[in-house]
């Protein structure tokens, strides 16, 4: 069977992961998690080649958590995730799948959250851990992670750790994790490091490799909008308003999504449908047919049933929830754009969904544009050209004839204008909702947690081009700092960011000018940063190099750091893959 045809059930799930893959609506395994977990069901260490948005978190861990002992109170899997973001999903996802085996308890961990809350947590008593690999180390070394029972461990994106500069204590974690473990690696791609890591520490791995189908129309208008998870609603509707739409597919993640959402749509006066595999085949069809003659407008669907789907008057293809493998996003907006068609696709995506659209625009080669949400001025423009429409169509109506007189009437006994009986009459169309919106009708609700981001079509942060600034002055608000570690080292304006964001908790979009020297940097950061925050970043480590950052000077440093520094970082192993 391929993976079109595999259900998770067919996968020898138990039964409580099952349970929770019903409830967030997962239908079908994708070719990575259909390959990938009857192998490390039975066992094998695993090397999977597959980028970012393939679905590869269940994948792994689906697999690892059905081994787990909910009864014993110690660390079984340890997955390590190159950044705080990806360890945070990697830990909520687990949580989900987990959710119907109350025994299991997961816990993230990365620089920038509280040591005490972790340690806290760990104490009680956890069966997974989620963690960048800096964090990681301390808390063995602090002796409060212990790794001697850990049976099962994974590394994500094995080579974005490379890239930033944690491969060293990658190695040194697996020299300190028992013998007698079954491991899973994951990378996009196989660097030598990354095939010496396989060599020394996987045991005989079988190899899963995914090429991800990922050609896109290029009639197809792409465009993402950046917005909170709460004002996600609000933020379809604005769109609808303004899009000059024929026919829209609206794709959500679970069956439950495509009814809450189509009866929203239809209470909002759309005439949508929802479409789903708990929907007889027979019921879908007439859906389908109801759409291709203009009966209905909008459906609402999840991957599964929209495959194949070819109806020509679909001008939209709306991902009210980002996919999480580029293959769905491939075929859901396929859906638009056919036999040389012009199409649209809009993605609404949170400021944390930020790393799917990245692996979105890298495996299709294409960069997705950002779109503003639409303005009051344009959601008038659109309310009132439709009213001026309806009318004009109305004029043509023989039956004004017969409302006339009670139009006379009132404007006999009201003394009133015509024109201000025609706003009145207007307002009465309108029900509650204002014809012309004010300011105050329209909330702000533009996600701008990350306009920088935003702004460069969400760019990989390892391809951030650092600002040259020579004598211009940080921007106001800012603080110019000195690191130590530069182009001698092999550092990227990328390790840079990633190394702060991770270690000090600063979101990236507060990571200003970067100047990359010889054997130092420069970086610009928010000013008055608190002296635990410098202290962190102090210890951080770039290349293999710690930061040790101060504040900017013209005088040179008085000691060698990087003299200093050399011998203290973890020791790389020497064993042997047993």
């Amino acid at each position: 069977m391929t993976s079109n045809t595999l259900s998770f059930q067919d996968l020898n799930l138990p039964a409580a992961l099952l349970q929770a893959l019903e409830k967030v609506g997962y239908e079908t395994p994708s070719p990575i998690q259909a390959e990938s977990i009857p192998l490390l069901l039975d066992g094998h260490d695993l090397l999977g080649q597959a980028q970012t948005g393939t679905g590869k978190t269940a994948a792994f861990a689906l697999p690892f958590l059905s081994k787990i002992d909910p009864k014993a109170n110690h660390v079984q899997l340890l997955i390590l995730a190159p950044t705080r973001e990806l360890a945070i999903q990697v830990a909520e996802a687990c949580h989900t799948y987990a959710a119907f085996d109350k025994g299991i308890r997961v816990l993230p961990i990365y620089g920038g959250q509280s040591y005490s809350h972790q340690i806290k947590t760990l104490k009680k008593g956890v069966q997974v851990v989620v963690g960048t690999p800096g964090r990681v180390i301390d808390h063995i070394k602090r002796g409060t992670l212990k790794l001697n029972q850990v049976s099962s461990l994974v590394l994500d994106e094995a080579d974005e750790m490379l890239r930033m500069g944690f491969i060293d204590d990658v190695e040194w974690i697996l020299s300190h994790a028992p013998e007698e473990r079954q491991t899973a690696l994951f990378s996009a791609t196989m660097p030598e490091q990354i095939r010496r890591i396989i060599h020394r520490y996987l045991k005989e791995p079988k190899t899963v490799k995914i090429a991800a189908k990922v050609s896109t129309a290029t009639t197809i208008r792409q465009r993402f909008c950046q917005v909170a998870p709460r004002h996600k609603m609000e933020a379809l509707t604005r769109i609808l308003e303004v899009e000059d739409f024929d026919g829209v597919i609206i794709f959500v993640r679970t069956k439950t999504a495509t009814v809450e959402l189509a009866e929203k749509l239809a209470a909002r006066g759309y005439d949508a449908e929802a479409l789903n595999g708990d929907i007889p085949q027979n019921a879908r069809e007439r859906v389908v047919d109801r759409l291709k003659k203009g009966q209905v407008d909008i459906l609402v669907a999840t991957d599964v049933v929209a495959r194949g789907l070819d109806v020509e008057r679909i001008s939209h293809v709306i991902n009210f929830d980002i996919p999480y493998d580029t293959e769905s996003y491939v075929h859901r907006i396929g859906r638009t754009g056919r036999a040389g068609r012009e199409g649209d696709a809009i993605l609404l995506m949170s400021h944390r969904e930020k790393r799917l659209l990245r692996a979105i625009e890298k495996a299709t080669k294409q960069a997705i544009e950002p779109m503003t949400l639409p303005s009051v001025t344009e959601l008038n423009e659109q309310r009132v050209k439709r009213f001026k429409d309806k009318v004009l169509a109305t004029l043509e109506d023989d039956r004004l004839e017969a409302i006339l007189p009670v139009i006379e009437a009132l404007k006999e006994e009201t003394e009133a204008e015509p024109e201000v009986l025609m706003a009145a009459l207007a307002q009465m169309a309108a029900g509650k909702e204002p014809l012309v919106l004010s300011e105050k009708d329209v909330a702000d609700i533009n996600d701008r947690s990350s306009d920088r981001e935003g702004r460069a079509g969400a760019r990989d942060q390892g391809d951030r081009k650092p600002k040259r600034r020579n004598a211009a002055p940080p921007e106001e608000g800012m603080q110019r700092y000195r690191i130590e570690v530069g182009h001698s080292h092999g550092a990227k304006p990328g390790n840079i960011v990633g190394a702060i964001a991770n270690e000090a908790d600063i979101d990236s979009q507060y990571i200003g000018a970067i100047q990359i020297n010889d054997t130092y940097s420069t970086v610009d950061l928010p000013a008055g940063m608190p002296p635990e925050v410098k202290a962190i970043l102090s210890k951080a480590r770039v290349a293999g190099q710690k930061l040790a950052i101060r504040e900017w000077t013209d005088k040179p440093p008085k000691h060698n750091v990087k003299g200093k520094d050399k011998g203290k970082r973890p020791p790389r192993s020497r064993s042997k893959a047993k």
